[in-house]
């Protein structure tokens, strides 16, 4: 019998896999128990406006995401692209050049409006140490160590460093890994210019990647179920069996795609997963709160981001500059805390782009429309010593997808990508089938060529 596999989680991990398969020749079956694919990164529709669950952005490095986008055809204007930058009104704007590495970081570095020569000097010591080390350090600590032991200004800690941290990691420079973070730089601002490009979704996530995932999956004769909730895994002679299965299949692998918290229910019928189900259940989760607010006349922002020292929101996105609508703001709050009430949260977000216009001599009118969501579980909390997974379970072609399973990178969409490949590309190697190749390209070229940053597709 040809093996049939499963994949059940219709985020982007999940998809990624099962397009890895098909593109291997493999029928693959995805099943999603909500009505919209994406996961933690999908568009939601709302008195008739169509957000996102939460404001992502990409960056030149994830060569993975970048790499289906481009096999999927996904047109690269859908992707508002700039030179990595960090503006904060009135105290810092930094932008990286367009030079080839390392001038694009120096340049930008020595054009940068609201850094002494002690800040600058700062940064590159950083870099250098890490450089130095391959970015490998003798040991885990926290984030806020790592700027301490290499001597970093409290200017720069609190402009640059610790929002990059919080804004990568979605864990506060106190408890976030330094050799994550480390990763992190490593294969953005360290590397090529390419790499630490800033790409900035123009259409909701469920269209940049999920629907073309899914019209790629159809188009090869497979099977993608929305509003399918598979609550339990079992197995017999024939296969894993998948308990709401509306076609009660058999199945010769199967990839668990959800949250790691959904892992310990659809497998509770194998005992050789007690131990990882105990070690899913201790993982510390952070939360992440996006206020979209919207106003007329339409409000625009100096940058299509920026960034805020101080207060509720940490970023502020332009919808309007980034292909929504005008007038609407994005503002999120990362590692969100508890206490405040939707309304609450609304309020403040308000009341800091009242003060941030008032500063331009603007006066801005009450939201016409205001939405505040809250993903609880948005990421895991990214600490140094935290458990995470390997692909393969003790359960022979069981396996697990997702941003949370060991990889280089904190819970991002890049890492949910190369989880859900990596799943693929396992599940090929025990077939002993071949892995697809890179879009008919010579997959020795195509490593040459990622070297100096993600491809760019037409």
């Amino acid at each position: 019998m040809s093996p049939q596999i499963a994949v059940i989680g219709g985020g982007w991990a999940g998809l990624a896999c099962a397009v890895e398969l098909a593109r291997a020749e493999q029928s693959v079956a995805v099943f999603e128990s909500a009505q919209v694919l994406g996961g933690r990164a999908r568009v939601v529709e709302k008195d008739g406006w169509r957000i996102d669950n939460g404001q992502h952005l990409l960056i030149g490095a994830y060569t993975e995401t970048l790499r289906m986008m481009r096999l999927l055809k996904v047109s690269p204007k859908r992707l508002y692209s700039r030179p990595f930058f960090i503006h904060v009104p009135g105290e810092l704007h930094l932008e990286a050049a367009r030079l080839p590495a390392p001038l694009h970081l120096a340049v930008g570095l020595l054009r940068a409006k609201g850094l002494t020569w002690a800040d600058r000097f700062a940064a590159i010591r950083l870099l250098r140490e890490l450089k130095a080390c391959r970015f490998v350090l003798n040991g885990d600590c926290s984030v806020s160590e790592l700027l301490r032991r290499t001597q970093q200004t409290t200017r720069l800690r609190t402009l640059v460093w610790e929002p990059l941290c919080l804004a990568a990691l979605n864990t506060p420079a106190a408890r976030a890994s330094a050799q994550v973070f480390a990763n992190v730089l490593r294969d953005s601002v360290a590397a090529s210019a390419s790499a630490s490009e800033m790409l900035i979704p123009k259409v909701d996530l469920t269209e940049l990647f999920p629907v073309p995932a899914t019209l790629y999956l159809s188009r090869q004769g497979q099977t993608v179920h929305t509003a399918t909730s598979i609550r339990r895994i079992s197995r017999d002679e024939y296969g894993f069996a998948l308990e709401g299965d509306p076609w009660d299949r058999r199945y010769s692998h199967t990839v668990i795609a959800t949250g790691p918290w959904q892992v310990p229910t659809l497998t509770q019928d194998f005992s050789e997963l007690e131990r990882l189900r105990a070690q899913l259940a201790e993982i510390p989760y952070e939360a992440i709160t996006t206020v979209y607010l919207a106003y007329d006349p339409p409000l625009a922002l100096p940058q299509p981001m920026i960034a805020q020292s101080e207060g509720l929101l940490q970023w502020i996105f332009d919808r309007g500059q980034l292909g929504g609508p005008s007038g609407l703001l994005a503002g999120v709050v990362s590692a969100a805390g508890k206490g405040l009430s939707r309304e609450d949260t609304a309020l403040q977000a308000h009341a800091e782009l009242e003060k941030l216009f008032a500063a331009q001599h603007v006066r801005i009118p009450a939201p016409v429309w205001s939405k505040v969501i809250t993903e609880k579980r948005a990421t895991f909390a990214c600490e140094p010593g935290v458990f995470r997974p390997i692909s393969r379970t003790p359960v022979k072609n069981l396996l697990l997808a997702g941003d949370y399973v060991a990889s280089d990178y904190p819970a991002t969409l890049e890492g949910a990508v190369r989880s859900g490949l990596e799943a693929a590309r396992t599940i090929l190697r025990d077939l002993g089938v071949k892995p697809p190749s890179l879009f008919g390209l010579d997959e020795d070229l195509l490593r040459v060529q990622c070297l100096s940053g993600p491809l760019r597709w037409s």
